[in-house]
């Protein structure tokens, strides 16, 4: 942790919508005048795609543990904590980026599935924003949760987490339901050893829970809508924030227990703009004077 350079990560599973909730960062951002710098998760992974895809084959074949994006063989956690703990004494650091898609690659002319060059991160940022699978992971050999100072969960119930990878990758990505499936068994052992821990860790976790029947993930073929859930949000320093007044704020909200509180999935967005712009603009005043 650092004064003079905070770091803001968000940290979730595949398909849980850390990449939505970034957006709403990106919002706060703006209207506090915060220039961040930005972080994709994606962009620490270890190998490209199609390297990815022959190791997954090979692992399959010898019947060995399996490799995963979730797991520390797949991913740089190393050079990930260096580059935390780098920016908190410097504000700076080296990234680059995970080319998804035809799209975005062609911006970079590149193929996708590959990442671009290692670059500096800009000078004279405000913060440092990460968004992906692992902004508190610990492990035997890193502790990059020590460096975040606001660290956030987001964390649908493992049901309705499933069922958004599984639309997102068969719609977006054209998987078949048997090659995600065979995805989410394949990641199990890291999701529950190197996930669902982080989510000890966080300062707040929100949760989206829906009211619906999610019973069998695998047959669900409709994401629950926001208005057919809730969401919980878990705050590990409940005295810090003025609970009356969110309660107050957001309507149909209440306490489940004291550092708990419910809201509807449709005020989602609104709740997070309400909990987190103050401590944001708490941690960017404070590097702005430490900075001189």
């Amino acid at each position: 942790m650092s004064r003079k350079h905070p770091i803001i990560a968000v940290t979730g599973s595949s398909g849980a919508g850390t990449t939505a909730v970034r957006k709403t960062f990106e919002t706060i951002f703006r209207l506090e005048h915060i220039e961040a710098a930005l972080i994709e998760g994606d962009s620490f992974h270890r190998y490209d795609r199609d390297e990815m895809r022959r190791l997954i084959e090979a692992y399959e074949q010898i019947g060995g543990q399996a490799i995963s994006h979730f797991g520390p063989e797949a991913n740089l956690f190393e050079e990930l904590e260096a580059l935390f703990g780098e920016y908190c004494q410097r504000g700076g650091g080296n990234t680059r980026l995970y080319l998804h898609n035809e799209e975005r690659a062609a911006r970079y002319g590149r193929k996708a599935g590959t990442f671009t060059p290692w670059e500096k991160l800009p000078e004279n940022t405000d913060l440092l924003f990460y968004e992906g699978l692992h902004g508190g992971i610990v492990t035997d050999k890193v502790d990059v949760a020590r460096h975040v100072d606001l660290l956030i969960g987001v964390t649908p119930t493992v049901n309705l987490e499933w069922i958004q990878k599984i639309n997102r990758d068969m719609q977006a990505r054209g998987y078949s339901i048997e090659v995600v499936t065979q995805t989410i068994l394949r990641r199990m052992y890291d999701y529950v050893h190197y996930i669902t821990p982080q989510f000890s860790r966080t300062h707040v976790n929100f949760q989206r829970v829906p009211t619906v029947d999610t019973s069998n993930p695998f047959v669900v073929r409709e994401v629950p809508r926001p208005e057919e859930s809730f969401v919980v949000i878990r705050l590990s320093d409940s005295e810090r924030l003025n609970v009356p007044y969110l309660l107050a704020m957001i309507e149909d909200s209440f306490l489940s227990r004291p550092d708990t509180i419910v809201v509807p999935g449709t005020k989602m967005e609104y709740a997070m703009q309400l909990i987190l712009t103050p401590i944001i603009r708490d941690l960017v005043n404070e590097s702005r004077k430490a900075r001189g």
